[in-house]
């Protein structure tokens, strides 16, 4: 991207250019996100090849058998032939001594389909065979190669694609399941525009949850440690590849679609490293990054993902081979494998190591456990180290909101966040500044945070389930957010901005399991549906950083005003002498130039931030921040 043409309020917004060691309070928190996992339930969707997000094989009953079981899915799957990709090679497929009622068709689902864009689909395959659909959609017309579907979303909330039968000498593979409109682009660009629009504010993006960290390569937390030693680690062939039929398996998206994402949007982008990846897997990794990689991005490398959270298998695998194997004290232990991931990636950036940034994770509310991983670590090669930022409810407060059920209301809810916070979330994070930050010279990030509003135990589904929802949408949890960046702003120190990555970026609200979304579908209309973290996120991200000019390498801009903001169809200016407006993407994209004020259409821009500059008579650069809903 060419920035030459980029207005002067992006420097300080997105880190580029300082000229002082202080840094005005405006600009001591730089906001990325991380992004959703992949599944079929997602109302993320990144992608316009629904294949991507499809859940993986199922089998069942071809046809259905008089007096029989006719299960939703027999669970042979694991029997059924496939090929490098993913694809069955025979259907219906029948194996003697399996005990099955009938022939097996294979079957894929996506349980949710409310953030699908209605429309006509188109499915492309290569292969003979039939194919089927169930649910949300119906077949139109079909050829060998090519059908088309119209799905109308959020009627049975389900859609079924069925393999019937598939020719072993020609089976059904390489199936492509594409947006409507995109058949003739999918292969240029792959992602759907609206989440690419809503991406566009923000400084970087994690990939924690889109290359399956967390339990990589298994199913489960409790099948990552079964191995007899930590001998058994994954080589670079394991790997996720572009030509897996689904990216929802265990080990997620590929790293070649990381690294293109981050420099279409031309972000910096944070990776994290399988707990059970070979020295192999590790330098080929870093290799890949460091050579496509955009070279003016920045990569944040993290080994594995919250390594001291019993509830995942890396942190046990890590425990049992790291520590109980080699007679060693937990978390002690786990630090060799910290220390070597991150060498590895030191070796591979030889010379470039303005490029990378060695980040080891700690657990923000046990600074014994933190302070024992970062000081065990070899001084010099960490560059950061980063607790979550998260605010929440405590074990006394949830009993408290138990006790109120379905009478709590979100202020309830809110009263008790903002208490518990101040008791428990601040201290936590002035701690870690002080003891590991100010002892060690680290500057301290964020490899998480927002709220984490959520019933105790996790996974109950709590008594006050409809206050936890109402608070998602209620205008307190901008509030919230408001505040709490406040308070990182405050706890920071040094000379650079700390980097701060929600969690996360479109999921869908849940009393049970936490409501993660600063979004909660990626085409979420915020006029009808409220978005309050979005809203204070986007607030915050700039929170007027361009008017301190003693952080910015040029003069600040003045500002023009604009109205309404946000704004629906026709945005207005208020300026005196100016001429050349501009308008730019968040990204910094110009995407039209007028030659005077007034009214602008922006109607058919998509949801986002966007910035305007415009200039006087006299030189003078004015600029704006607007918000189209």
């Amino acid at each position: 991207m060419n920035y030459r043409f980029l207005p002067v309020i992006f420097f300080c917004a997105l880190g580029r250019i300082y000229t002082q060691s202080t840094l005005p309070d405006s600009c001591k928190i730089q906001i990325g996100t991380n992004l959703a996992g992949m599944s079929d339930w997602t109302t993320e969707m990144p992608f316009v090849d629904l294949m991507h997000h499809c859940r993986t094989w199922g089998t069942q009953n071809a046809t259905w058998v008089s007096g029989g079981q006719n299960v939703w899915d027999s669970g042979v799957i694991s029997s059924v032939p496939r090929d490098a990709n993913g694809y069955p090679l025979q259907a219906p497929f029948l194996e003697p001594g399996l005990g099955l009622e009938t022939g097996q068709r294979i079957y894929t689902v996506w349980a949710s389909t409310k953030a699908w864009p209605a429309g006509t689909y188109t499915l492309l395959y290569d292969g003979e065979g039939e194919l089927d659909f169930w649910g949300d959609a119906d077949i139109i017309s079909q050829q060998p190669g090519t059908i088309l579907v119209n799905v109308t979303p959020g009627v049975d909330n389900i859609i079924q694609l069925r393999i019937d039968s598939s020719n072993p000498q020609n089976h059904i593979r390489n199936i492509r399941f594409l947006m409507p409109g995109t058949e003739n682009t999918y292969l240029e660009n792959p992602y759907y525009q609206p989440w690419l629009d809503r991406l566009a504010p923000f400084k970087a993006l994690r990939f924690m949850d889109w290359g399956q960290t967390n339990n990589w390569g298994y199913p489960n937390s409790w099948s990552a440690y079964d191995e007899d030693s930590d001998s058994i680690r994954q080589p670079w062939s394991a790997r996720s590849r572009m030509t897996d039929y689904t990216w929802t398996q265990n080990k997620g998206v590929p790293y070649e679609v990381m690294i293109d994402l981050c420099n279409r949007l031309h972000k910096d982008m944070w990776i994290c490293v399988p707990h059970n990846a070979s020295n192999e897997y590790i330098e080929q990794m870093a290799l890949l990054v460091r050579d496509q990689l955009d070279p003016s991005l920045k990569v944040y490398v993290e080994y594995g993902n919250e390594l001291w959270n019993w509830i995942f298998g890396q942190a046990q695998w890590l425990n049992k081979f790291g520590c109980v194997q080699q007679n060693k004290p937990w978390p002690e232990g786990i630090v060799p494998y910290i220390q070597n991931c991150l060498d590895i990636w030191t070796d591979v950036f030889e010379g470039q190591n303005d490029r990378l940034v060695r980040v080891v994770g700690v657990q923000g509310a046990w600074q014994d456990v933190s302070n024992r991983i970062v000081f065990n670590m070899r001084p010099g090669s960490v560059d950061a180290f980063s607790p979550a930022a998260y605010f929440g409810l405590s074990d006394n407060s949830d009993a408290e909101l138990d006790a109120l059920g379905s009478a709590a209301t979100a202020a309830d809810v809110s009263e008790r966040v903002y208490a518990d916070r101040e008791n428990d979330a601040i201290p936590w994070l002035h701690a870690q500044q002080t003891e590991i930050g100010q002892a060690l010279g680290l500057p301290m990030i964020y490899y998480e945070g927002g709220q984490h509003i959520t019933p105790h135990p996790f996974g109950d589904e709590p008594s006050y389930a409809q206050a936890l929802l109402d608070l998602q949408r209620d205008p307190v949890m901008y509030d919230l957010y408001d505040s709490w960046f406040d308070t990182l702003r405050a706890i920071h120190s040094g000379d650079e901005p700390a980097l701060f990555m929600h969690f996360s970026f479109v999921a869908d609200r849940s009393a049970r399991y936490g409501s993660w979304g600063m979004l909660e579908s990626v085409t979420q209309n915020t006029d009808e549906i409220p978005a309050p973290k979005y809203r204070a996120i986007l607030d915050n991200m700039y929170a007027g950083c361009s008017e301190a000019s003693s952080g910015i390498a040029e003069t600040a801009p003045a500002p023009l005003s604009v109205f309404p903001n946000p704004v629906g169809e026709t945005l207005f200016i208020r300026a005196d002498d100016v001429s050349e407006i501009r308008l730019f993407s968040a990204s910094g994209l110009l995407l039209f130039t007028l030659p005077h004020v007034g009214a602008i259409p922006v109607g058919q821009l998509p949801a986002g931030m966007y910035f305007i500059t415009a200039k006087t008579g006299s030189g003078v650069l004015k600029t704006a921040r607007f918000i189209r809903f």
